[in-house]
C-alpha cells in the first residue's frame, strides 16, 4: 500500500512541473502507470493462487534465508576444491627493485668498485613441487569431500524446512476443521436455544433450562473465536516459513483427507535401510569421515622429504659510473642471468610440531568416526520412534473414531429426551461437551497420524505430498 501512495505522490509532483519538464514528465508518468498496473496484477495473481503443499515447500526452498546461506557454504567448498586443483601448477612471480648506495661498494651490474651506485633489479621466477609426500593430492581429495559434505548439509537444511512447512500446512488443515466443527456445534446450540425458548414460553420447560442452554451457547461462541484465532496463527506460522509478509492474501489448497483403514506401513528395518541411503545427514557424516581421513594423510606427508624445481631469470641495470655507463637496453640484455635449481627439504627435527600435527589429525579422524556412528544411531532411533508413533497414532485414531460414533448416538438420544423434558439442561450440556471433545480429539488424532505417516515417507526418501492420502481413503 505504501508503494501505491508513493507512486501517486510522485505522479502529482510531476503534473505540477510538467510545463518545465514536459518530455521527461510524460515518460516518467507512463513508467509509473505501468508499475502500478503490474503491482495490481501481481497482487491479484497472489490473491487468486491456491497453494498446494508442494507449492509451499518449493517456495520455501527458493526463499528461505538459511537455505541461501547453505548455498554460500557450498560455493566456498567449490572454491577451496578449485584452489587445490590449481595448486598442482607451478607458480610464477616477478619482482622489480631500485636501490641507492653510498660509500665504496661493488656495483653488481658491472662488478666494479664505486663510491655511489644506483641499481635496478628485475627478476622472474617459477617453482614446481615435484614431490611432498602426496600432500597436495590428499589435500585435493580432502577438499572434494568437504565440498560434498557442504552439499549434503544444505540438503539437510532443505529437509528440515520441508518438514516444518508440511507440519505448518497440516496445522492449518487441522485448525480449519476445528473451526468448522466449532461452527457446527454453535449452530446446533443456537437451534436448541430457539427450541428451548419456545418450550419455556409454552410452560413445558423451566426457565433455568433456557439459561443453561444459553450459557452453553456462550461457551461455544468463545470456543469458536479461539478456533479462528488458532487458524490465523497457523496461517502466520506458514507465511513466516515461506518468508511472506503477514497480511498478504494467501489461500492454501484444501484436500479431502480421510482414513477408512490403516495404510500399509513398511517394516521398520526396511525403512531404516532406505533412510541410510537417503538421508543427507548420514552422507554428510560419511564425507566428513573421509575428509578427516585425508587430513590425516596430509599430516603424515609432512614427515616426508619434499623436492621442488625452480627456474629463474634476472637482469640488472646500473647508473653508478657515469663515465662507463651503458644504455639501459644493452645492460638489460648483457646482464641477464638464468638459474635452474632442485631443492630437497628433509624434515629432521621441528620442535615436535609434525608429531603434534599428526596426533591432532588422528584425534579428529577418530572423532569423525564417532560422529558417523552417532549419526547412524540417531537416525535409527528417530526411525524407530517415528514407526512406533505412527502405529500408536493410528490406533488412537481408530479408538477415538469408535468413541465418537458411540457418543453421537448417546447425544442424539439425550437430545431427544431433553426436547420432551425428560432430562435437564445440565445433562444435555454434559453430553454435548463430551461430543465436542470427542470431535476435537478425533481431528487431533487424524492429523497427528497423517504427519507421522508423512515422516515415515520422508525417511523412505519420498517427496512430501498429500496426494497419496486421497488414495488411502479410496482403498
Amino acid at each position: 500500500m505504501w508503494h501505491v501512495f508513493s507512486a501517486i505522490s510522485t505522479l502529482n509532483s510531476i503534473n505540477m512541473n510538467r510545463n518545465t519538464h514536459m518530455n521527461t514528465s510524460r515518460f516518467t508518468k507512463i513508467s509509473i502507470v505501468v508499475s502500478l498496473v503490474l503491482l495490481v496484477i501481481s497482487g491479484s495473481i497472489i490473491a487468486q493462487k491456491t497453494w498446494t503443499l508442494e507449492d509451499c515447500i518449493n517456495h520455501a526452498l527458493e526463499n528461505n534465508i538459511r537455505i541461501k546461506q547453505s548455498y554460500l557454504d557450498v560455493e566456498t567448498g567449490a572454491i577451496n576444491q578449485r584452489e587445490s586443483k590449481l595448486d598442482f601448477l607451478p607458480n610464477l612471480n616477478g619482482s622489480v627493485s631500485h636501490s641507492y648506495g653510498w660509500g665504496r661498494s661493488v656495483d653488481m651490474a658491472t662488478y666494479n668498485y664505486v663510491n655511489q651506485t644506483q641499481q635496478s633489479y628485475f627478476n622472474i621466477s617459477s617453482e614446481l613441487t615435484l614431490f611432498s609426500g602426496f600432500q597436495k593430492l590428499n589435500t585435493l581429495k580432502q577438499r572434494r569431500f568437504d565440498y560434498l559434505a557442504s552439499k549434503y548439509n544444505s540438503d539437510k537444511i532443505k529437509n528440515d524446512i520441508s518438514l516444518s512447512v508440511a507440519g505448518a500446512y497440516l496445522q492449518i488443515l487441522f485448525s480449519r476443521e476445528q473451526v468448522n466443527n466449532a461452527e457446527q456445534q454453535f449452530a446446533v446450540t443456537n437451534q436448541q436455544i430457539d427450541r428451548t425458548a419456545k418450550l419455556v414460553a409454552a410452560g413445558t420447560l423451566a426457565k433455568g433450562s433456557l439459561l443453561e442452554i444459553q450459557a452453553q451457547g456462550a461457551n461455544e461462541e468463545v470456543s469458536l473465536v479461539q478456533a479462528k484465532n488458532q487458524l490465523n496463527l497457523a496461517y502466520l506460522d506458514l507465511l513466516q516459513l515461506l518468508e511472506i509478509e503477514a497480511g498478504t492474501a494467501f489461500q492454501i489448497d484444501i484436500p479431502t483427507l480421510g482414513l477408512t483403514q490403516q495404510p500399509e506401513i513398511l517394516p521398520i528395518q526396511y525403512i531404516y535401510n532406505a533412510a541410510l541411503g537417503a538421508m543427507p545427514e548420514i552422507k554428510s557424516a560419511e564425507m566428513s569421515y573421509e575428509s578427516f581421513g585425508r587430513a590425516l594423510s596430509v599430516a603424515k606427508g609432512s614427515r616426508s622429504p619434499s623436492l621442488a624445481l625452480s627456474l629463474g631469470l634476472e637482469t640488472r641495470y646500473s647508473e653508478g659510473n657515469p663515465q662507463n655507463i651503458k644504455p639501459f637496453s644493452d645492460q638489460f640484455k648483457d646482464n641477464q642471468n638464468s638459474t635452474l635449481a632442485f631443492r630437497l627439504s628433509i624434515p629432521i627435527f621441528n620442535n615436535w610440531q609434525i608429531n603434534s600435527y599428526v596426533g591432532r589429525s588422528k584425534v579428529n579422524f577418530l572423532n569423525a568416526d564417532y560422529n558417523l556412528q552417532l549419526a547412524k544411531n540417531t537416525l535409527r532411533k528417530n526411525v524407530e520412534t517415528a514407526y512406533a508413533d505412527a502405529l500408536a497414532a493410528y490406533s488412537s485414531y481408530s479408538a477415538r473414531e469408535k468413541s465418537l460414533s458411540s457418543l453421537e448416538e448417546s447425544f442424539s438420544y439425550t437430545e431427544q429426551k431433553f426436547n420432551v423434558g425428560m432430562v435437564n439442561a445440565l445433562d444435555y450440556n454434559v453430553a454435548k461437551n463430551q461430543l465436542n471433545k470427542a470431535n476435537s480429539d478425533l481431528l487431533s488424532a487424524k492429523y497427528d497420524f497423517i504427519f507421522k505417516y508423512k515422516i515415515l515417507d520422508f525417511y523412505l526418501g519420498k517427496t512430501l505430498t498429500l496426494k497419496d492420502l486421497q488414495m488411502i481413503q479410496n482403498k
